[in-house]
């Protein structure tokens, strides 16, 4: 039997899990009525967010379906069924994001519920939730990918007549190229979209609730505090989803592309480098799910040590897998043949030395982002104790700490492409990434935990739920500030090691064999490249900045007209709050989206491959620079704020300034900034990134041999 038979087995197994865990989490108790109320406004706020989004995102993916099978007339080595493939790519990914934030917009108000009988409780119950996410990612993505994979190359004969041999296999892995760019189109806009909507509503509630009026976090006196907890899900859960669910699959059509350049590819279905990738993510699905039974802990327990056991356990079980795998399907003495590795023998020992590189610079990244974001680290202590002289001063220690954040992952990452290559060439550097986000399952699992507990802290907040109740979710919720810090970090290393792997695989594809960086057509590429990510985000911070200032005016409005709200004697307009957040969302991720997808088309067909391959390496390097840094400044500036909402800051000087002082408003002011740095336009760079390497890739057949429409 094909092992490959196997790979659909194991999403399904995914899919079932999260059923199972989505069914417990709807089966906890919701609470008395007025938390289920709020529970409510806030879940149909989010999926009236996903409706509109995904009604215009259609539209785009129709457009984009329709001119992929149209161009694939004109290519060899290409299906009109790469439509096909990109429409599903795209249903795929908004499937995932619907389906888990479905569930932790239920688990948010369950976890409520939960806190009043303990912390172990709660935790239960918002990690449940955010397994949902994680099983939804991994199970539709590689079900989308295997069935796809096996049905083009069972059909090869009715599909690719023409398609012979290597031609086929070829065929085959560019036609299933498409689902990777319709899975990276709906990430970009669900990551912008999501990321402005956040911002707008965050900004506008700490602004005018906290530091104009006073008032708590998620007091339900504050109309955008129901925005505000819609945009916890939209942004932090769906929008990472599609994040990781894009890293997910480019790194694993990335691998299999190289797989193409081994001796014997022209076996097809059954040859080992190119069917290693969908078994590497097969098995982290079960060493995911084995690693979500470890996430226990006692009552007083550490909830933070619980997770990091599950992640970690999870990742020492792939790597002891990996080597499994690749002893079984690896050819013995197998020697690449084309590419820039050409000659190069690969065993299959080396290919799991490469992949564990890529699983051990993944961890060691979410490390070093927990050390600058967490509180009670230097970094976020240094940032504390500036706020002291006023805002000025936290901001400049802010901006500080994220570019120095920026040196020792990107050394990190350097040294795991360096271990990768080393050992198994281009294909070493590609299999790493898939490594690095082969369990994805309980990495997102224990990332999309935090807005749910984030959520139910608001939910208690706001029901006036006993002060224990709020203790306990709050402390849920600085566990989840740091697993979303530590995430983030995953996503940018994993983007940078993703975009490697499809750039590999674009060198691959149109021919080239070495970029010139003395050649000028380059170097305009490079610039190019490397400018693209500081527009991109200027686009999505200008955006948050608009849509703040709709929201601020709307909350001044309704403290203003509306008679009793500041005293608690009225009820809020939480649904136009809601409304301004989407409709800026909406309006404002259209061209920013529409950049990422332009402008490497441009540059290919004006300037030619090798001038493509200059942009695609100049928006590396700067965009996954400026994702570390706006992540890491905007999640140590939130730290840095909430340090003053205990019982108040220590100061180095031993003064203590507790919440309410001239130095906490200077830390809100501080994390204001940082909000549309770390949830909008740093998280969307790892995307744009990837997008553009994935677009490369899509248009790759047509590149080889072209020089560019431009006579330069």
């Amino acid at each position: 039997m094909e092992l490959v038979y196997l790979v659909p087995l194991a999403a399904f197994i995914a899919l079932g899990f999260g059923g199972y865990k989505a069914s417990t989490t709807s089966a906890a108790s919701p609470g008395d009525e007025e938390m289920q109320e709020i529970a409510t406004r806030i879940q149909e706020g989010a999926m009236a967010f996903l409706r509109r989004e995904y009604t215009v995102l259609a539209v785009f993916v129709g457009v984009v379906a329709v001119l992929l099978a149209i161009s694939s007339f004109f290519v060899d080595n290409q299906s009109p069924a790469i439509a096909f493939s990109f429409v599903l790519g795209a249903g795929a990914s908004a499937l995932a994001g619907y389906a888990g934030m479905r569930v932790a917009t239920l688990a948010n108000v369950r976890t409520t519920e939960a806190a009043k009988t303990g912390l172990s409780k709660a935790l239960d119950v918002a990690f449940g939730g955010g397994t949902v996410m994680g099983m939804a990612v991994t199970g539709l993505a590689l079900l989308g990918l295997a069935v796809l994979y096996v049905g083009y190359s069972l059909l090869g004969d009715s599909l690719f007549p023409t398609a012979q041999g290597l031609d086929r296999a070829e065929t085959v892995l560019n036609t299933l190229v498409g689902f990777s760019f319709g899975a990276s189109s709906i990430a970009l806009f669900a990551r912008v979209g999501g990321g402005i909507y956040t911002k707008a509503a965050d900004v506008g509630a700490d602004l005018v609730g906290k530091v104009e009026s006073g008032l708590p976090e998620d007091d339900p006196r504050n109309p955008a505090v129901i925005a505000d907890n819609v945009g916890d899900n939209v942004g932090d859960v769906a929008g990472m989803g599609a994040d990781l669910f894009e890293s997910y699959v480019g790194a694993i059509i990335g691998t299999m592309v190289l797989g193409l350049g081994f001796q014997g590819a022209a076996e097809g279905m059954s040859f080992g480098p190119i069917v290693l990738p969908l078994l590497v993510a097969a098995v982290g699905i079960i060493a995911s799910i084995l690693g979500t039974f470890v996430v226990r802990t006692e009552e007083g327990g550490n909830a933070h040590t619980a997770l990091d056991l599950g992640a970690f356990g999870a990742a020492g079980v792939m790597a002891v897998a990996t080597f499994g795998l690749a002893y079984v399907v690896w050819p013995p003495g197998a020697q690449v043949i084309r590419g820039m590795s050409e000659g190069l023998t690969v065993e299959w020992w080396q290919v799991g030395v490469a992949t564990v590189a890529g699983l051990v610079t993944g961890v060691l990244v979410g490390v070093v982002t927990s050390y600058y974001c967490s509180m009670g680290q230097p970094p976020v202590d240094k940032i504390a104790n500036q706020s002291k002289t006023g805002a000025a001063t936290n901001i400049i220690a802010g901006l500080g700490v994220g570019m120095q954040s920026t040196a020792i992952p990107i050394i990190l990452i350097a040294v795991g492409v360096l271990v990768a290559y080393s050992f198994a060439g281009l294909y070493g550097i590609a299999i790493a990434a898939l490594g690095m986000l082969s369990t994805t399952g309980i990495q997102l699992a224990v990332d999309a935990f935090g807005p749910i507990a984030d959520n139910a802290g608001g939910i208690a907040e706001m029901t006036h739920q006993d002060p224990k109740v709020r203790e306990r979710t709050d402390a849920l919720d600085a566990v989840g500030n740091t697993t979303a810090a530590i995430g983030k970090g995953f996503a940018i290393a994993s983007a940078a090691m993703t975009a490697l792997a499809l750039f590999a695989a674009f060198q691959q594809q149109s021919g080239i064999t070495g970029i010139n960086l003395s050649n000028p057509v380059v170097m305009a590429g490079l610039f190019i490249g490397g400018m693209l990510p500081f527009l991109f985000s200027s686009m999505a911070m200008d955006a948050v900045g608009r849509a703040a200032m709709d929201m601020i005016e709307e909350v001044r409005r309704q403290f203003r007209e509306i008679p009793g709200l500041l005293e608690g004697n009225a009820r809020p307009d939480t649904a136009r709050c809601v409304d301004i957040s989407t409709a800026a969302a909406i309006r404002e991720m259209i061209v920013p989206g529409l950049i990422a997808v332009v402008s490497p088309v441009l540059i290919g067909f004006l300037l030619g491959p090798e001038s493509l391959g200059g942009l695609l390496a100049g928006v590396t390097v700067t965009g996954v620079l400026m994702a570390i840094f706006m992540s890491n400044a905007g999640g140590a500036w939130d730290n840095a704020k909430k340090s003053f909402e205990g019982g108040g800051y220590k100061m180095a000087d031993g003064e203590v300034h507790p919440k309410g002082s001239d130095a906490h408003s200077a830390a809100v002011v501080g994390d204001t900034v940082g909000d549309p740095f770390k949830d909008t336009a740093g998280p969307s760079l790892n995307i744009l990134v990837k997008l553009i390497s994935v677009v490369a890739l899509v248009i790759a057949p047509f590149m080889a041999g072209f020089s560019g429409i431009l006579p330069l």
